[in-house]
């Protein structure tokens, strides 16, 4: 490539970033790094009534923490700024003017209820109202308008759009790298808004100028985007500029596998949908976030990779620099990705196990109150002992309780199934032979309680199926002369003495 890769991800702040969003704003970032380019993060709030206060900080916050960092933005001046667009809104007048003054857009002064009433009518003869070549002669705007007409309107102050005239009776071929070539028959486009009146743009017209004047090379964005296509070319092709290169990804599509993924889903199926926790003080509703649920960020980009996209080989797992020199847009697919959560949750279970336990232990210390003053080495050599058992840092605590405080609470089916007749005889004979263990070693208690089941012919459910019980208050869990020798001699002996006096 000759000239230097830019790409821009350019959410609107209109609330929290979707999980598609952060798909794509890494596909971006993937690319850019593939070719030592730059990653722009724009914030497009041209729209001011849909601004949602907090969402910008979100957007920036869910991008650092999936490890996603932007080379340029709000906060990271690269030459292009500002990277808001309501901080360049004294930009875009004069480009709708040259697009004017260039024939190719026009002043248009029909009313909401004028445009209405033109639908409406269209409706009950069973067509649709499309303003563009074949009657925008016979509606009120600059083209059926004497040039004196049109300065009075706008000196009167009269509220104005100004449309782009699209082109009639052409057929447009078009390139994606994804969706490959495109035909567009000019003659189905409407004369889409530009800017207006109030001195705002829409989003057609900032897009393209903010693209341009940012020297954005490749834009990747959501297949919601692909109706825009015809339209963002035909504005290159008026200005004369050359236009980057499309890349439209596909939808990610709900479970089933039969709709956009959405946030109600999120709702409905119990898993979240966005990056990060979100309170919507409108609505009053809390939504979940992958990182409040316990989902690692590297995990999760990793799953995101693998929606819409594959390398072409068997491996799946990838970290950030493998999946950067692995990704190839030409590999992204056209159908959409269906969103399956137990696949993310298989994902993170995976680089839980890669994790180290000293950093597990860090994470688990800091969500649960009871480790606050326990020894963080030893937190790690607990966590080193359950952690292949766990998918979540959220289901440690489940796992280990029993070595960091005794049972409080039993199973009443392990009790029954672990407390028969005899078993006092037995626990009572254990707390004598444990007493007597002078290294205190797993090797020690597992030759010496081992040594006494085999020497006496007791079957080994009858001794390890009360002492687990005693132990961890359930059946189940990590290798129980480990619990034994991680608690201690005498906490050992006082667990099972709490069970003898139970029975």
């Amino acid at each position: 490539m000759s000239k230097k890769v830019r790409v821009r991800f350019a959410p609107s702040p209109t609330g929290p970033l979707h999980i598609g969003g952060v798909r794509t704003a890494l596909f971006n970032y993937l690319f850019a790094k593939k070719h030592g380019g730059d990653f722009v993060l724009r914030i497009e709030d041209t729209d001011q009534n849909r601004f949602v206060e907090g969402a910008e900080a979100y957007i920036t916050e869910a991008l650092e923490w999936c490890g996603i960092p932007y080379d340029e933005g709000v906060d990271k001046d690269g030459g292009f700024g500002p990277y808001r667009q309501s901080e360049r809104k004294h930009l875009y007048k004069k480009y709708a003017d040259q697009l004017i003054a260039k024939g190719h857009a026009y002043y248009a002064f029909d009313t909401a209820e004028t445009l209405d009433g033109h639908r409406k009518d269209h409706e009950a003869k069973g067509k649709t109202f499309i303003y563009n070549w074949h009657n925008r002669l016979k509606l009120t705007n600059s083209l059926s308008l004497s040039a004196e007409e049109v300065s009075a309107k706008i000196n009167a102050g009269e509220a104005y759009v100004i449309r782009f005239k699209s082109p009639q009776d052409e057929t447009l071929q078009l390139q994606d790298v994804v969706r490959g070539d495109i035909q567009i028959d000019t003659n189905i486009l409407d004369d889409k808004i530009l800017f207006k009146s109030d001195g705002m743009p829409t989003y057609h017209l900032a897009n393209i100028v903010d693209d341009h004047l940012m020297e954005i090379t490749h834009v990747i964005r959501g297949e919601e985007w692909l109706p825009s296509l015809a339209l963002h070319y035909l504005l290159y092709r008026s200005f004369g500029w050359d236009a980057p290169i499309f890349a439209h990804l596909p939808l990610i599509l709900k479970p089933t596998g039969k709709g956009k993924l959405s946030k109600r889903d999120g709702a409905k199926f119990g898993f979240p949908v966005f990056p990060l926790e979100w309170d919507d003080t409108k609505s009053g509703e809390m939504y979940k976030g992958f990182r409040e649920e316990g989902y690692f960020e590297d995990a999760l980009v990793n799953f995101l990779a693998f929606l819409g996209w594959n390398p072409g080989t068997e491996q799946e797992m990838f970290n950030l620099e493998e999946l950067i020199q692995a990704f190839e847009l030409e590999r992204v697919n056209k159908a959409g990705a269906r969103f399956d959560i137990e696949k993310m949750r298989w994902f993170n279970q995976q680089y839980m196990q890669q994790k180290s336990n000293e950093s597990l232990a860090v994470a688990f210390k800091e969500s649960q109150a009871e480790l606050a003053d326990i020894d963080i080495d030893y937190i790690a050599m607990v966590v080193g002992l359950i952690k292949e058992r766990a998918g979540f840092t959220n289901e440690l605590w489940n796992l280990s309780h029993f070595f960091f405080v005794a049972p409080q609470e039993f199973d009443e089916k392990a009790r029954k199934k672990a407390l028969k007749e005899g078993t006092e005889d037995i626990l009572k004979k254990l707390v004598t032979i444990i007493e007597a263990v002078e290294d205190y070693s797993v090797e020690s208690l597992q030759t010496d309680i081992k040594g006494w089941i085999t020497s006496n012919e007791i079957g080994f459910g009858k001794v390890m199926q009360p002492l687990r019980f005693a132990l961890a208050g359930a059946l189940s869990g990590p290798d129980l002369f480990q619990i034994m020798y991680m608690i201690g001699k005498q906490e050992t002996i006082k667990r099972i003495q709490k069970v003898i006096e139970m029975l």
